[in-house]
């Protein structure tokens, strides 16, 4: 870990020196909702092949660029692209940027992904507010001896997702007249989509989508105490008696009809987060 420690503070210098901005909102942006960023003023544009000791995207969707900037008048530092478990990272690169993050500033992390839909009152383009999650990824990012600079040994879990932030999020909805859930999502480690008994499974287990992302990020960041919101956006439904195919096309031309919508809730959702 103390490694770890090393190669946070490399980084976080690194970004020091390229950027004044002091992020207090740390973005993850998921598969194909990178238009969030011609929202934001944008300070410093970096691509992670540039930054010290970040992985690489390698998924389409995924732009693999760190921007640091102001969205809604608040200081951020946006993921234009995450890294996956399936991708062949462990699960502490997997996280890495998130403990950047708190290093550089940021009190609140706001994650986002597209995922399947397990409960049949949803419906493809939906957007659902994370209450909760079940790791079934088969991991955790925090297995190996801990830090207590970087957090807690054990972790409480029971407001993974912060109360306040989610009320705000349905309050904002609410206004923009933009239709949300909230419900659970299940993590799997990917990179194939579910069968129809895992779908089946995750369902009797009380998820309402699952996907394959956000869970080590969001378990790193409430270890480093960052508070966070979690949106989801449903890409395709994995019903198990009326499955059908479903492919990285569909899913990001769902995610592209429905990033509209998407930036108006977190656009104004950021600008109304407590400082």
């Amino acid at each position: 870990m103390k490694e770890w420690i090393a190669r946070i503070d490399q980084t976080a210098g690194y970004l020091r020196g390229r950027t004044r901005v002091m992020p207090s909102l740390g973005i993850i942006l998921g598969t194909g909702l990178g238009g969030l960023v011609k929202e934001i003023a944008a300070a410093e544009v970096i691509p992670y092949d540039q930054i010290p000791n970040f992985p690489v995207s390698t998924v389409e969707g995924h732009a693999g660029r760190l921007i640091f900037g102001t969205l809604s008048g608040r200081a951020v530092m946006v993921m234009q692209g995450r890294f996956h478990y399936y991708e062949g990272y462990s699960m502490q690169q997997i996280t890495f940027p998130v403990r950047v993050m708190k290093a550089l500033g940021a009190r609140t992390m706001l994650v986002s992904n597209a995922c399947g839909g397990v409960n049949p009152s949803y419906a493809a383009g939906d957007i659902m507010i994370m209450a909760d999650h079940i790791n079934f990824m088969g991991d955790n990012p925090l297995l190996e001896r801990n830090e207590e600079s970087l957090g807690p040994r054990f972790p409480d879990m029971c407001r993974a997702y912060d109360p306040e932030l989610i009320a705000l999020a349905q309050r904002v909805a609410l206004a923009e007249r933009i239709k949300v859930q909230q419900g659970v999502y299940m993590a799997f480690s990917g990179p194939n989509l579910e069968t129809a008994a895992e779908y089946r499974m995750a369902r009797a287990m009380g998820a309402d989508v699952v996907g394959m992302s956000s869970v080590p990020e969001v378990i790193v960041a409430r270890h480093a105490g960052l508070r966070v919101l979690g949106l989801s956006i449903v890409t395709d439904m994995g019903l198990p008696d009326a499955l059908q195919p479903a492919s990285l096309e569909h899913i990001l031309q769902v995610a592209a009809a429905t990033e509209p919508a998407f930036v108006r809730l977190v656009a104004r959702t950021v600008a109304e987060i407590p400082v």
